[in-house]
């Protein structure tokens, strides 16, 4: 982080936490040590040898930062946008087509800026039960009308979340580097999404080069660990518009095929023709997305 960055961060926290100096310790060595945990992985013992602070006080101004940067994670998500974003306006291989996307599931958008981040979720649960319980949240993830984001195989199909065609080729290594091109609209549908979609990998790849006490259990309760994440995401969105030439290696993420099978999606009982007509609206959208792209290829 620059000095004018560092700066910058501690007066927003000063005007809009109203966080302020103590009599032993002023708001930038509160940051500069929390920085250091979170961006480290540093314990407790080494930041009280680096500033020379009891144990005590070092946890303290841990969990006040803590508490202050939880206050500003809200106002720090970045908002959906109604232009067409640059990274699908620039380019032919997505422009007109997914004009209308403003980011990717995990709820990301193209600028590698989150949008909406669920935290504290406990227990495994399927993707869809995920997404419904967003959604169904009083503070929960707002889709603008005739807006969508690029959501994975692990996803329904449905006018907001533009998902890829199962059973087809998907990854993006499954056709560079093979010398096999797309042989039908959908696995050019599928092969695009996937290069559009690579902004996840991208931002959490980022995410937990910036923040390596990711890459480890934190030593902390459950409670404090979703903290945790929420001021992270709220720093990182900060750093993302102030420190726009930052450079992290990309870590592998292991994703699941496109052509594996949604068990709780498939024993699903009853569904209603309500859901019914929306899936098959859905599928006729995606397939012309599909056929337009395919016309003009060349």
């Amino acid at each position: 982080m620059y000095p004018d960055v560092f700066r910058k961060l501690c007066n927003i926290l000063r005007d809009k936490t109203h966080f302020e100096d103590t009599r032993f310790i002023c708001v930038e060595e509160m940051l500069g040590q929390f920085l250091q945990i979170v961006g480290q992985n540093y314990r407790y013992c080494v930041i009280r040898n680096n500033f020379c602070r009891s144990q005590f006080a070092t946890s303290e101004n841990f969990h006040k930062m803590l508490k202050a940067l939880n206050t500003l994670s809200k106002d720090m998500m970045a908002k959906p946008g109604l232009v067409v974003p640059a990274k699908i306006r620039e380019n032919t291989k997505f422009f007109p087509y997914f004009k209308d996307c403003i980011g990717a599931i995990d709820a990301c958008n193209f600028d590698l800026e989150f949008m909406y981040v669920l935290a504290g979720w406990e227990g495994s649960a399927h993707d869809s039960k995920l997404l419904n319980g967003v959604l169904s949240r009083r503070n929960g993830l707002k889709v603008p009308q005739g807006k969508y984001f690029l959501a994975d195989c692990g996803f329904a199909n449905r006018r907001q979340f533009l998902a890829p065609y199962r059973g087809v080729r998907y990854h993006y290594q499954d056709f560079v580097g093979n010398g096999i091109d797309p042989e039908n609209e959908k696995e050019l549908f599928n092969l695009r999404h996937a290069s559009l979609r690579n902004v996840i990998k991208r931002i959490f790849g980022i995410f937990k080069s910036r923040f390596t006490i990711f890459k480890s259990a934190p030593p902390f309760p459950f409670k404090t660990q979703v903290e945790i994440v929420l001021a992270c995401v709220a720093l990182h969105n900060f750093l993302r518009k102030e420190c726009r030439s930052d450079e992290f290696p990309i870590e592998e993420e292991s994703e699941s095929s496109s052509s594996s099978p949604i068990v709780e999606e498939e024993l699903e009982e009853l569904v209603s023709q309500t859901q019914e007509q929306q899936r098959e609206e859905a599928n006729a959208w995606r397939l012309n997305i599909a056929n337009y792209m395919w016309r003009e290829r060349y």
